[in-house]
């Protein structure tokens, strides 16, 4: 049956590839000439050098929100230039607001851009609308990078850092940007004569966001499916030797009074290299990594029966993550890089660094169309956490194949050591080992999305369902928007090195929306919707179910209010407590059918106090459920944002089964001194857990990407307040071109 479906879904995606090849009617041929400067240009924000006049300018900006129908009201000029070592933007700001001032959330780099005036460029260097750059500056000078992954149908990866510069300025009536991004910061082919390139911008005195090429309100403002060429007037060098070195020095104590240990003393040195095999090419290069400078997670209330996914925010992981970490689907991944050098503490919800002696990680394009990926880590025995010594073995390969589609191919290793000893002696019966394949869709216009992937676990693990495969088509217009799933994990299926919270399951999906825009000044969008999704076998027959019919009103001031309606069915396969607190569970082979509602508002993100608010009431399991979970936020300037997160779950079961007031309050105080200069302290109180975080961390960037960091973390028992460990880290980084 599945060999069935497998050449079914193929014929279906490549069908509909080959028919949505059309380019974008919003495409119209027009071009960006790039011309080589002979003198120099200072980065203060006034293009006031002589190399910039004369130079083709990219002006009339189209209407991305409110309206995609029409130019932009503030108009944006644009400027590009390049030397041997940089490629140089330019940009003027138009404002015909008076009295108004500029909205900048902090002076924190890698800001989000919604709520925030900003300018940006996002940038293609191999023309496959599939993967680029963005670099982005406030009207404060706060810069932004990030890396775009698959076309921009998933979120901008802003944690990827890279060294670069720029300055803005402001001015009445207008401001200014000026930007100078090394060659060596890029990855792309030497020789080459087109980019692709882009320029959004944001500005909140009017709540418009424009776009030079015309981007429909329905998809990313910062897609790479509509974008311009960038033409230059000579094929682009080769960049020299470009070699980073990021070393480290870091020292600390810690005691874990919950153990009764002593308290302990550590110091470390160790470092990253990034060497630019070719100007595509990148190899990362890592020994005794420390992350202990990376901000906390942000925990949750668990009311699921299984794991909870939190998202990977170490350095040296990021760029190129999308090659690896993009196979299978979100319930079913078979590279999740949080599994290498990470464990979690149940007792406080915090990670735990496992010890990495050292690392390699190859990533990047070949050319247009081939995309590789290769990474090896050896991690050190974790005695705490009761790990051996293990290697860690990635290797992805991505064919482009039509447009904007392509077919990649990953393999997975995971090979533990003897137990005794970090001599590296193989343990034969600690493997895990997995080969997947998946088939990317995307049409040239990206209206047509989807998935079809395959992917086998092979190892000691005994059964023959060590399987997973499935796929996905979406359809995505302004007014219409329907998807339909299919996805089969095996009961053996146990990629030791992904994210798999669950097996042994059959899912099908269905997703369908309808939307249109109204002629309000109060009302951008209504959405009507429907989602239902069918997990079964068959051992147990219909596992669960979930029908969600909703609603969607969008605002011209950027809020949205949100009313869902939902039906659960669930059968517990193994006892489940609904409270996650340890009382009386649920017995297995129980099911229930609840209903309940809920009710979301976010406010306008431009003003000073901004919050997300969640109401859930109704059937939970078999008794009741009320929630209240959301955000509030304040912002005083740009120099201090005081946020607010909170869950509260009141869970009413009957007799014999418990009660259960759940609360996650979590404030956190991020003060930005400079742009140079930063305090943040975040207080997660968890009564599920019983638990009490404290995390404060000064940071100190003394020159681009070069930091002090010192890091305080505490936990205490919430009911009794008494400290269950502390540590007091402090980490010195320096990056060097070489």
């Amino acid at each position: 049956m599945k060999f069935i479906f497998t050449i079914f879904f193929t014929f279906f995606c490549c069908f509909f590839s080959l028919k949505a090849q059309i380019k974008p009617e919003a495409l119209v041929k027009k071009e960006l000439h790039i011309s080589k400067i002979t003198s120099p240009i200072v980065i203060d924000g006034k293009l006031d050098e002589a190399a910039w006049e004369n130079l083709e300018v990219a002006k009339d900006f189209h209407q991305y929100f409110p309206f995609d129908s029409s130019y932009a009201r503030m108009d944006t000029e644009v400027r590009v230039a390049y030397d041997d070592h940089f490629l140089y933007v330019g940009a003027i700001c138009k404002d015909t607001t008076v009295g108004k001032q500029y909205i900048s959330s902090s002076l924190r780099r890698d800001f989000r851009g919604g709520g925030n005036d900003n300018f940006s460029v996002v940038i293609d260097p191999f023309q496959d609308k599939i993967n680029g750059f963005m670099f982005g500056i406030n009207p404060y000078g706060v810069q932004r990078e990030g890396l775009v992954t698959s076309g921009a149908d998933e979120d901008m990866d802003l944690s990827w850092d890279n060294k670069w510069y720029s300055e803005a300025k402001i001015h009445q009536g207008f401001w200014i940007v000026e930007m100078a991004i090394p060659f060596k910061t890029l990855r792309f082919k030497g020789g080459s004569t087109r980019w692709n390139i882009n320029f959004f911008r944001i500005d909140t005195k009017t709540n418009e966001r424009s776009t030079w090429t015309p981007v429909p309100r329905n998809q990313q403002i910062f897609s790479l499916t509509y974008s311009r060429e960038l033409v230059w007037d000579e094929a682009i060098k080769k960049t020299g030797a470009n070699v980073s070195v990021i070393p480290y020095l870091s020292g600390g104590a810690a005691q874990d009074l919950q153990n009764n240990k002593p308290r302990s003393f550590t110091q470390g040195i160790g470092g990253d290299a990034k060497i630019a095999v070719t100007p595509s090419l990148n190899l990362d290069l890592t020994v005794n990594p420390d992350f202990s400078q990376v901000e906390v997670d942000r925990q949750v209330t668990n009311l699921d029966r299984f794991e909870i996914f939190f998202p990977e925010r170490r350095q040296f992981f990021l760029e190129n993550a999308d090659l690896f970490s993009n196979f299978g689907y979100e319930r079913s991944r078979p590279f999740f890089s949080r599994r290498i050098g990470v464990a979690r503490d149940t007792s406080t919800g915090q990670n735990i660094q496992n010890p990495i002696l050292f690392g390699a990680r190859l990533s990047g394009k070949i050319n247009k169309d081939w995309r590789v990926g290769f990474l090896n880590m050896q991690t050190a025995k974790d005695q705490r956490a009761n790990v051996p010594s293990t290697n860690f073995t990635v290797a992805a390969i991505q064919r482009r194949v039509f447009e904007r589609s392509n077919i990649g191919l990953i393999m997975v290793n995971k090979q533990g050591f003897a137990d005794q000893s970090n001599n590296f002696t193989l343990n034969p019966s600690n493997s895990n080992r997995l080969i997947g394949l998946d088939y990317n869709l995307a049409s040239a216009d990206n209206k047509w999305t989807g998935k079809f992937m395959y992917h086998q676990v092979f190892g000691q693990q005994e059964g023959n369902e060590k399987y997973t495969y499935g796929g996905r088509l979406n359809y995505n217009t302004e007014t219409l928007q329907f998807g339909v799933d299919h996805m089969v994990v095996g009961n053996d299926f146990n990629p030791e090195v992904g994210y798999v919270p669950r097996k042994g399951y059959n899912r099908d999906a269905l997703y369908l929306a309808y939307s249109f825009y109204p002629k309000s000044k109060i009302v951008n969008k209504h959405t009507y919707a429907f989602w239902t999704e069918v997990l079964w076998n068959k051992q147990y027959g219909t596992m669960d179910y979930s029908i969600n019919p909703f609603y969607i009103i969008n605002f011209q001031n950027t809020s949205t209010l949100e009313f869902n309606l939902w039906r659960y069915y669930t059968y517990l396969f193994f006892d489940f407590d609904p409270t996650n607190k340890g009382g009386k569970p649920l017995e297995k082979d129980t099911k229930y059918v609840y209903d309940n509602i809920d009710i979301r508002f976010t406010s306008d993100s431009r003003k000073k106090l901004s919050y997300d608010l969640l109401y859930t009431f109704g059937q939970y399991y078999n008794g009741k459920i009320v929630s209240l979970t959301g955000n509030f936020n304040y912002r005083y300037k740009q120099y201090a944002l005081i946020s607010f997160n909170y869950s509260y779950n009141r869970i009413t079961l009957p007799e014999p089964y418990a009660t259960a007031d759940l609360f996650l309050l979590g404030p956190r105080f991020d003060l930005t001194f400079t742009k140079n200069l930063f305090f943040t302290t975040l207080l997660q109180y968890n009564n599920q857990i019983q638990n009490i975080n404290v995390n404060a961390r000064l940071q100190w960037r003394f020159k681009p990407v070069s930091d002090f960091f010192l890091v305080f973390t505490d936990n205490y028992y919430s009911n009794n307040l008494k400290v269950k460990n502390w540590s007091l880290v402090a980490k010195f980084t320096y990056w060097l071109n070489l």
